[in-house]
């Protein structure tokens, strides 16, 4: 098994958000336990899973192609 797992400061470097933002605002929400990140050994740090963000970032991109934008930010995709 050979994937790449980075801090949440990496990965907000990597994708070029906030670290702040990560935790706050996509931790459990977009990014998912047990999906998009692991916490090792039962403990509080938290890696994320290069791969796995990736994709979902690539595959919500690909989508967004046929979503209508609403007035708050938001999208309608059906």
């Amino acid at each position: 098994m050979s994937q790449e797992y980075l801090t949440t400061e990496e990965l907000a470097q990597r994708i070029k958000y906030d670290a702040r933002t990560i935790r706050e605002r996509l931790k459990d929400s977009v990014l998912l336990e047990g999906v998009h990140y692991i916490r090792p050994f039962g403990g509080r740090k938290i890696l994320y899973i290069w791969e796995k963000v990736e994709q979902d970032m690539f595959d919500h991109a690909t989508n967004v192609a046929f979503a209508v934008p609403m007035a708050r930010g938001g999208v309608c995709r059906g």
